[in-house]
């Protein structure tokens, strides 16, 4: 009977360390649950600041769609890689185009928010984009805005696409960042403009005078302009080819045919010419 019981404790004994043994695994999983827990919930807020998803409820984060209209596939591809992350940007490239027809099909098709236009493209440039768009800018429930985004900086290219319908103007010296915040903020319908290039707007539409017509400058194409007051600024050929995305024999060609129209000798000529006229 003494070696039963004595057995029958050790086995008691057993049973007991057992028994906090168990509880001690049901203390480490409830942690371990408390822990995966915790881990979601922190998880939870941050998917939902980055705009995949928000479990509270909140609003959705804005979001923007937009057609990339520019005749030059790598600028239009650097503008995507810059703007296109809509995760981080809240801008939705859904379409491009590189020339007038191309543009007003995929605009009619996509019906953005906002069009980045060009100003010089081939078929009529943008002013003839604006035209053909009349009727999608004029819907009161879904508006297509355009945003003018071009390498030039001349006041009539401002003025004529800004007459055409366009709710801004800015140049392609413009930071990824700035460019974003004009995005949105044409899609909200506000105007917006390089500082320097209001003044032309400003100026333009306070006078009822119609600008003179020069016969000269109308002779050049809207590339030869561009050429022209790139040279005129002091620019060498190399630079002007970097700022227009063209090659180095086509910016040659392009001053070979403006000294041509204009019956100028050099560039030295062109730039006093440019100067006389305010072009520089």
């Amino acid at each position: 009977m003494t070696e039963a019981s004595g057995a029958t404790g050790r086995t008691g004994n057993a049973t007991g360390r057992t028994g906090n043994t168990a509880g001690r695994t049901g203390n480490a999983t409830g942690g371990a649950a408390s822990a995966v827990g915790g881990t979601a919930g922190a998880a939870g807020p941050a998917v939902g600041a980055a705009g995949a998803a928000d479990p509270a409820g909140g609003a959705a984060p804005r979001r923007v769609r937009v057609v990339l209209v520019d005749d030059h596939r790598m600028f239009r591809t650097g503008v995507q890689a810059e703007i296109g992350e809509t995760a981080r940007t809240g801008v939705e490239v859904v379409g491009e185009a590189a020339d007038v027809d191309q543009a007003v099909t995929v605009i009619g098709a996509t019906r953005p928010e906002v069009v980045l236009l060009d100003v010089h493209l081939p078929g009529g440039g943008g002013v003839e984009v604006l035209r053909r768009s009349a009727a999608l800018m004029a819907d009161p429930n879904r508006p297509v805005r355009f945003l003018a985004l071009s390498v030039s900086d001349a006041a009539e290219d401002v003025i004529g696409v800004i007459r055409g319908g366009a709710r801004g103007y800015v140049t392609k010296t413009i930071t990824g960042t700035d460019l974003v915040d004009a995005i949105f903020r044409v899609a909200e319908g506000d105007a917006v403009f390089s500082p320097r290039l209001a003044g032309f707007v400003l100026d333009a539409f306070a006078s009822t005078d119609a600008p003179p017509v020069d016969e000269d400058l109308d002779r050049l194409t809207q590339r030869e302009r561009e050429v022209l007051r790139l040279i005129a600024r002091g620019y060498a050929y190399k630079e002007i080819a970097k700022q227009l995305f063209i090659s180095v024999k086509t910016v040659e060609s392009h001053v070979s045919a403006v000294l041509r129209k204009l019956q100028l000798s050099n560039r030295h000529e062109l730039t006093r010419w440019a100067t006389a006229r305010r072009l520089v």
